[in-house]
Parts: C-alpha cells; structure tokens; sequence
C-alpha cells in the first residue's frame, strides 16, 4: 500500500486532474449547447454566422478598426469569439433597421448589447479613453 509522502502527491494529482477535466468539460458543454439547434432549426451560433455573413459588405475600415480597438481589452484566447459574437449582434441590428452601413453609433449599440454585464465597466473605461459621449447609450448600459 502506498504510505506517506507519495500517497499525498499522488491524492493532489488525482484532485487536480479531475478540476482541470470539470472545467474543460464545463467549457465544451457550453459550446456544445451554443451549437445546439434551436426552434427554428439553427444555433446561435448559426446566427451570428448568419448575421456576420449577411452584412459584410456594409462594414467600412473605420468601423473594422474601431471593432478591433473596442475588442482589444478581451483576453487574446477569448478574442476571436468575443469579435464574432459582437459583430453578429451589429449584424443583427442592422438587418433589423435596414441600415446602409454600419456606423459608429450602430456599433456602440450592437457592442453594448452583445457585451454581458459584468463587462460593461471595461467597455465604459474604453469608450472615456476613446472620447465617445456615453449619454445616448446610457439607457443600452
């Protein structure tokens, strides 16, 4: 039987192995359930495809810019998702107001709304350094 030292070093490997295999699990099981088809017979993460794919062609340089700059707080692992979920929700908005292109106002918008909560205080920080008046948006926040 194993007895002292060896005994403790092999339980906290066995404690940490089963914490990194839950929580790896718990990320694939929300990616798992995003790429589940709703009602309609999509995903969401369908219609951010969608939704980025139809409104391609109404995103100028400056707009793309001022996305990567909004984004740039995101963690870079996280960065690529947090874009296209982002870009799909202005996506989304501009389908809806059957919009010519997308501006920088329909940009703070689709950002504000595709951006949870928790994170709002780093997307305020970022808008005061870029010198974007908030008071429009506020009823967004």
């Amino acid at each position: 039987m194993l007895e002292g030292w060896f005994m403790y070093f092999i339980l906290f490997w066995v404690v940490v192995l089963i914490s990194f295999f839950a929580i790896g699990g718990f990320f694939m099981f929300r990616k798992f359930l995003k790429r589940m088809p709703k009602e309609d017979g999509k995903s969401d993460l369908d219609w951010e495809e969608h939704y980025v794919n139809e409104t391609r062609h109404l995103w100028q340089q400056k707009e793309k810019d001022l996305l990567e700059d909004l984004v740039s707080p995101v963690p870079e692992l996280f960065r690529d998702v947090a874009r296209m979920k982002i870009a799909g929700k202005i996506g989304e908005l501009a389908l809806k107001e059957k919009a010519a292109q997308i501006d920088q106002d329909l940009l703070i918008r689709g950002y504000i709304l595709a951006t949870p909560k928790r994170d709002h205080k780093f997307l305020r920080k970022k808008l005061t350094e870029k010198q974007i008046n908030m008071t429009p948006y506020e009823h967004l926040f």
